[in-house]
């Protein structure tokens, strides 16, 4: 276990468990914030009431929607890790947390990384100035067939995004596998076997955690 002065020294890690929906990133998510001691934020939480009944409603996100959002949680990220420097309890071998979020762009993960990147020039800004190696960003990818997550969203309820969504999710879908900092999971593991395969790959990528 690290001293909390190494905690302290250690580069902040923002943990992103990323998929489409059914796939199991909350499950994961908090599985693996448990494990290395970090806190976990489920990023549907953080959605304004206006996306949530749309969604609700059937209708997709535009990229417009989702770049606030998509803000708020990078800077909710660097919050929580901030604060966790100045904790001495904290058990966790590094300042960090995990969410949950969709992730599905190369464009949406950017802004996750801290580049604010927008596809509106009008709110576009100079990446440098948000200093996105203060807080690095890694990514833990839910991959499954399609069938199998469809037989999940079908069976789960009282959630906001519904089955028939799924493809439009698939089709927006930019897959990360060869960009940094990304680890691959299969769908079909057990949750107990997905983070301990979410660790070993955080750890070879970025070292303990």
């Amino acid at each position: 276990m690290a001293s909390n002065i190494d905690h302290v020294k250690q580069q902040p890690l923002l943990i992103v468990a990323m998929g489409v929906s059914g796939t199991g990133k909350s499950t994961l998510g908090q599985g693996l914030a448990d494990a290395i001691n970090m806190p976990f934020i489920d990023g549907d939480q953080l959605h304004s009431k206006a996306s949530i009944a749309k969604m609700a409603s059937g209708h997709p996100l535009t990229d417009e929607d989702r770049e606030p959002w998509l803000n708020l949680i990078r800077t909710k990220a660097e919050q929580v890790c901030a604060e966790q420097r100045l904790d001495s309890s904290s058990k966790a071998i590094r300042p960090g947390v995990v969410v949950a979020c969709s992730a599905l762009k190369k464009y949406y993960r950017d802004i996750l990384r801290g580049k604010r990147e927008s596809n509106d020039p009008s709110q576009q800004t100079n990446p440098d100035a948000t200093k996105p190696d203060a807080l690095s960003t890694c990514f833990v990818f839910l991959k499954g067939d399609k069938d199998v997550i469809l037989e999940r969203m079908q069976r789960r309820t009282g959630h906001y995004m519904k089955a028939n969504m799924l493809d439009s999710q698939l089709a927006t879908l930019e897959s990360p596998e060869g960009e940094d900092g990304v680890v691959v999971i299969r769908i079909e593991d057990q949750p107990a076997e997905q983070v301990r395969k979410a660790r070993e790959g955080l750890c070879r990528l970025v070292g303990p955690v």
